[in-house]
């Protein structure tokens, strides 16, 4: 069996190579649908995360969404700057922050939520409707069992 040169390989035979322009057109997506409210994916998933579960410390947040640590602590500063979470010390551990949703972060997520359900829709609206929870199930499948190869594994698996 010939070995293959690099000029032999077609992007669009790589899964990689969809999956990177998925991820593309789905920030795309949810930026349109989402637009007017000034929150990216990351910080959606954030707010959603601690909204769910309020005294959550920073990284049990990250690791819950598979983001890691550094990364987690630029989105929550950007989302204190705008007066959406708010950290406190533990009263456990004085070098842990605890998370909160503010007021306005509620009003903001309950405003926001139909528009991002909507680009969720969009996002899978070329598959036929009975081919979308198969899909689903197969991108879920891929997510948890290659999880541990990413640099930010999540826990929420």
């Amino acid at each position: 069996m010939r070995k293959a040169k690099a000029v032999d390989i077609d992007l669009e035979s790589l899964p990689g190579y969809y999956v990177r322009r998925m991820q593309q057109i789905a920030v795309a997506i949810f930026l349109e649908e989402t637009g007017a409210f000034g929150v990216t994916p990351v910080q959606f998933a954030a707010l959603q995360a601690v909204r769910r579960q309020p005294g959550l410390d920073q990284r049990t947040l990250a690791a819950s969404i598979g983001l890691d640590t550094s990364t987690i602590a630029g989105v929550l500063d950007r989302l204190e700057r705008r007066e959406l979470i708010q950290r406190s010390s533990s009263p456990d551990d004085r070098r842990v922050r605890l998370l909160t949703v503010t007021p306005a972060a509620e009003g903001l997520l309950d405003g926001l939520v139909p528009h991002m359900l909507r680009a969720q829709q969009r996002m899978l609206a070329p598959l036929p409707a009975a081919d979308r929870p198969r899909f689903m199930a197969m991108l879920k499948t891929l997510v948890s069992a290659n999880n541990e190869l990413s640099r930010a594994p999540s826990e929420a698996q």
